[in-house]
């Protein structure tokens, strides 16, 4: 049995189509969702669904008896008043499960960063998190991408109708980029192979070798209109988080991501793309993804 956290979201969806995708035979597929009637009518009828959230420890617990896999997210919730304490409360649910019901496998979302990242809010949250759930002994893979590309989506309208990309990372410096849809795929090879043992990361970087202003470029391109970039410094990306409904916290966390980003660099030229496991370009999901969400 596998068990799927966020089946929903813009990852766990992916996760899920691709292990119902290895076809009649393969591994069962148990799914933890808050809002089960927001699952697609061919999911809900090929897995078994357990209604609620994984930071539940009921819930949790029921999930996970008799599973072998899990896959595990963190859901970001930009209106928790405090990001470590949201983080630490589902990953430790998931350390007492493990640790009481003898999980074998987790595969988890983490991201780039190990062994750079000094201070740098969610990802230093996001790191911790590894080492939590790698010190029960189950056997456990972080899946490690950089940014991810769904994020332009956030600014789709803008992009579309006055042809403006904000960012508040480095404009003219490589920014590495992964489609959820590759994070998806890596996690579920993982799942259904009940080969594999230890710890490790396993980076997802695109094969893209592209700043804020190559994507700018390659948006303008695809949408056959002008794209320029627009520096938001982290003051700016504070304000709009904040009269988005962000808690103080979150903000703090958000911003301290992004700073040590532009400052320590681990999402930038250094991390060697992984094309084998993170083969989708910004230009190809530009084309699938972001242009048919533009027109429609």
């Amino acid at each position: 049995m596998i068990v799927v956290t966020t089946p929903t979201g813009q990852i766990g969806r992916e996760v899920v189509a691709r292990l119902l995708d290895a076809g009649e035979g393969s591994v069962p597929v148990r799914v933890i969702a808050r809002d089960p009637a927001a699952l697609a009518p061919q999911v809900r009828e090929r897995v078994e669904v357990v209604h609620g959230s994984h930071a539940d420890p009921v819930v949790l617990k029921e999930a996970c008896q008799g599973a072998d896999q899990v896959f595990w997210l963190v859901p970001p919730t930009s209106t928790a008043p405090d990001s470590e304490a949201h983080y630490g409360a589902f990953t430790d649910r998931l350390c007492e499960v493990i640790e009481a019901q003898g999980t074998k496998r987790v595969v988890a979302v983490s991201t780039l960063g190990r062994g750079v990242a000094q201070n740098a809010g969610l990802i230093s949250t996001g790191l911790a998190m590894d080492e939590r759930i790698a010190a029960t002994g189950v056997h456990y893979r972080a899946l490690c991408p950089p940014a991810l590309m769904e994020n332009t989506l956030r600014q789709l309208a803008a992009i579309r109708d006055t042809g403006v990309f904000d960012t508040s990372h480095v404009a003219d410096r490589v920014l590495r980029l992964c489609a959820t849809r590759d994070v998806g795929a890596a996690a579920a090879r993982l799942l259904l192979d009940d080969s594999w043992t230890g710890r490790a990361d396993v980076p997802l970087v695109g094969p893209d070798d592209l700043t804020p202003e190559g994507m700018a470029a390659v948006l303008a391109e695809v949408l056959g209109r002008p794209v320029r970039t627009r520096f938001a410094p982290v003051t700016e990306l504070r304000a709009g988080l904040l009269r988005a409904g962000a808690t103080e916290d979150w903000v703090r966390s958000y911003t301290a991501m992004v700073t040590a980003q532009n400052e320590q660099g681990f999402y930038g030229a250094s991390q060697l793309p992984t094309p084998g496991l993170a083969p989708t370009t910004f230009r190809q999901w530009c084309e699938e993804v972001l242009r048919p969400a533009a027109e429609s």
